[in-house]
């Protein structure tokens, strides 16, 4: 017999995150009625992820769902709402969720005319489209934006998927979408860029040299914010910085690659931040703006 409560879900987009969430949602003894997947990679994930689950036409999907999960990259998002509610797709009372961290639920405001009731579910987290992912949720967060009165039922969702809620207000999502993009997309970029270096002196496992530091900066960052930052720059170490620019401008080719811009962007960041704190003299921040910006005057 099945829970109170339980809902018919319609997951549109079966790409890494639809997939996923449809199945903790079919985990939570949800019913999923449909899922969209037009490539054939999204077609095998739903296959693996929601067997048995008939792959419809996304208006259909919409036709048989009481909770329409909207999983679809978010400059696509704005088009496909507004051409289902021109086909008169939504149904009153009906739940509408998207996966999308840069929008809240302005964006659903058809669905809102149409008598559906809009969320906004983001998890914060990156997916591989596979089952280990069902396990992750279980260490997730979600930015979770809704109405007042229906924001519980956002935040029950989550819980059922076996994450955790936390409340986004609408004028904060871009901002809430830019920290987390900030931080683990740049980072991503940050191991590659350091990884390329090593490997350009030798070093032919730099997983191997760079894992074990990352990770221990990673954990003291989290556990301790910035009175875990250490380094060149945050003692004041003016000629070591200088010696790294150098290195990395000729690296780059005489700085027109992409790991000098971002080392003189961070290190200058770090170096406002450490003077923030205290850790540099007026001195110090001067020296390492002028090894940063050599040509200034």
């Amino acid at each position: 017999m099945a829970k109170p409560g339980r809902l018919g879900v319609g997951v549109i987009g079966a790409g890494k995150v639809g997939a996923v969430l449809g199945a903790a949602l079919r985990a939570a003894e949800h019913a999923v009625v449909g899922v969209s997947a037009v490539s054939e990679a999204s077609r095998e994930r739903a296959e693996t992820l929601l067997p048995g689950v008939p792959v419809l036409e996304v208006q259909e999907i919409v036709e048989r769902a009481e909770l329409v999960l909207l999983a679809v990259p978010d400059d696509a998002l704005p088009g496909l709402v507004d051409g289902l509610a021109k086909l008169g797709a939504w149904q009153p009372g009906q739940l509408v969720a998207h996966t999308s961290g840069r929008f809240g639920v302005g964006v659903l405001h058809p669905v809102r005319a149409a008598g559906a009731v809009p969320l906004a579910l983001h998890p914060a987290m990156t997916f591989t489209g596979m089952s280990l992912d069902l396990t992750r949720l279980l260490d997730c967060t979600f930015g979770v934006t809704a109405d007042a009165a229906m924001l519980p039922i956002a935040q029950a969702l989550v819980v059922e998927m076996g994450a955790e809620p936390v409340a986004i207000a609408e004028a904060d999502r871009t901002l809430y979408h830019a920290a987390l993009a900030h931080g683990s997309n740049h980072l991503v970029t940050l191991v590659a860029q350091s990884s390329e270096l090593l490997r350009s002196v030798g070093v032919e496992l730099p997983e191997r040299m760079l894992g074990p530091l990352l990770r221990a900066t990673l954990e003291n960052a989290l556990a301790s914010g910035e009175s875990a930052l250490t380094g060149p720059v945050a003692r004041g170490d003016v000629g070591t910085v200088a010696a790294h620019a150098e290195a990395l401008r000729e690296f780059d080719g005489g700085g027109h690659g992409d790991v000098l811009a971002a080392y003189l962007a961070m290190a200058r960041a770090t170096a406002l931040r450490a003077e923030g704190r205290g850790l540099l003299k007026p001195d110090q921040l001067e020296g390492l703006r002028h090894a940063l910006d050599p040509q200034e005057d």
